[in-house]
C-alpha cells in the first residue's frame, strides 16, 4: 500500500507561480510511473503532467505545457508541479497519482491508469 499527501495549494493572483509537493509513504518501488491531475468543480479529472521515477521522461497536458514542471525527489519520495504564470483557468483541486505497474506512454494521461491517489490541494487564481 502506498499513502500519497499532496500540500501547497492555495490562493494566488493570475501570473503567480506555485509549487506543489506529494509525500509518498509506505511501499514504494524505484520504477514507478507519478503524475498530477486536476479536477474543477463540475468538471472531468483531467491530466496535467506525468513522470517516470527514474526522471528521464515527463509529459505536459497542452494547456500547461511551458508554464508548469514536474519533478521527483527519488531519496524523499516525493514529487513536485511548479507552476508559473497561473491562469484562472489553472483553479482546481490537484490531485498527485502513482502506479506500481509502469504505465505504456499512450496510457499516462488516463486517470484509470494509476491505483493510488492524494486527497488534493485546492489551487484557485483568481484576480
Amino acid at each position: 500500500q502506498v499513502q500519497l499527501v499532496e500540500s501547497g495549494g492555495g490562493s494566488v493572483q493570475p501570473g503567480d507561480s506555485l509549487r506543489l509537493s506529494c509525500a509518498a509513504s509506505g511501499r514504494t518501488m524505484s520504477n514507478i510511473d507519478m503524475g498530477w491531475f486536476r479536477q474543477a468543480p463540475g468538471k472531468e479529472r483531467e491530466f496535467v503532467a506525468a513522470i517516470r521515477w527514474s526522471g528521464t521522461n515527463t509529459w505536459y497536458a497542452d494547456s500547461v505545457k511551458g508554464r508548469f514542471t514536474i519533478s521527483r525527489d527519488k531519496a524523499k519520495n516525493t514529487i513536485s508541479l511548479e507552476m508559473n504564470s497561473l491562469k484562472p483557468e489553472d483553479t482546481a483541486l490537484y490531485f498527485c497519482a502513482f502506479s506500481h505497474q509502469r504505465i505504456i506512454q499512450s496510457q499516462l494521461r488516463v486517470p484509470a491508469s494509476y491505483a493510488y491517489w492524494g486527497q488534493g490541494t485546492h489551487v484557485t487564481v483568481s484576480s
